[in-house]
C-alpha cells in the first residue's frame, strides 16, 4: 500500500475527528477537503484509490470514504449509519476471523468485540483477501445465524460483535 493510501485510509478511518476533518455519520467526506488537509493533488489521490491492494477507500462522485474500519473514538462516523450504508447478507456458511493464539482463551471466554473500532471483521473464506488478518496464527469459525451482518463495498463482512457460543471452529493456519 502507498504512503499517499495509508495517509488517506488512516485520516478517513481514524484521524478525522481531531483533524476536524467535516465527515457525514456513515463516513464521507468532500474529496477538496481531503485534498487540503493531506496536501494532496487529486491525481495522487485517484492513483491511491485506485492501487489499494484491499480496496479501502470508495469514492462517489465528488466525496470519497474509507468502506470499513473506523475507530470509535474521536470519529464521526456511527455503527448505525455505516450499517444503513453497507448491505446486509444472511450467511449460510461458516465466516473467518484471524487472530492470534495467545488471544484464544480471552475469545473463548468473552468472544470477539470490535474493541476501538465500530465493528468486527470477518472473511467469507480462509484464503480471502480483505477481512482477515495475515499475520494471524488461528482463523477462527464463526456460525452467524443470530448476528447481524454486513458487507461493505469492499466486500469485508463485518458485524458489531461475536459471542463466544457463535465461535464453532478453531483452525491452524498453514
Amino acid at each position: 500500500m502507498s504512503r499517499d493510501s495509508r495517509a488517506i485510509s488512516r485520516l478517513l478511518r481514524h484521524t478525522a475527528g481531531e483533524r476536524e476533518l467535516t465527515m457525514s455519520a456513515d463516513g464521507w467526506a468532500a474529496i477538496t477537503d481531503v485534498l487540503r488537509d493531506l496536501e494532496l493533488s487529486r491525481e495522487r489521490l485517484d492513483v491511491a484509490v485506485r492501487e489499494n491492494d484491499k480496496q479501502r477507500l470508495q469514492v462517489d462522485g465528488e466525496r470519497i470514504r474509507a468502506c470499513q474500519g473506523h475507530s470509535l473514538a474521536g470519529m464521526p462516523v456511527t455503527r448505525e449509519a455505516l450499517e444503513n450504508s453497507w448491505e446486509r447478507v444472511y450467511p449460510a456458511d461458516l465466516l473467518w476471523h484471524g487472530t492470534q493464539r495467545a488471544a484464544l482463551p480471552a475469545i473463548q471466554r468473552e468472544g470477539l468485540s470490535a474493541g476501538r473500532r465500530t465493528h468486527v471483521h470477518l472473511a467469507p473464506a480462509k484464503d480471502s483477501h480483505v477481512g482477515r488478518r495475515t499475520r494471524g496464527e488461528v482463523l477462527l469459525g464463526v456460525d452467524c445465524g443470530t448476528l447481524a451482518v454486513f458487507r461493505a463495498p469492499n466486500g469485508v463482512l463485518l458485524t458489531r460483535e461475536v459471542p463466544p457460543d457463535a465461535i464453532v471452529r478453531v483452525d491452524a493456519v498453514h
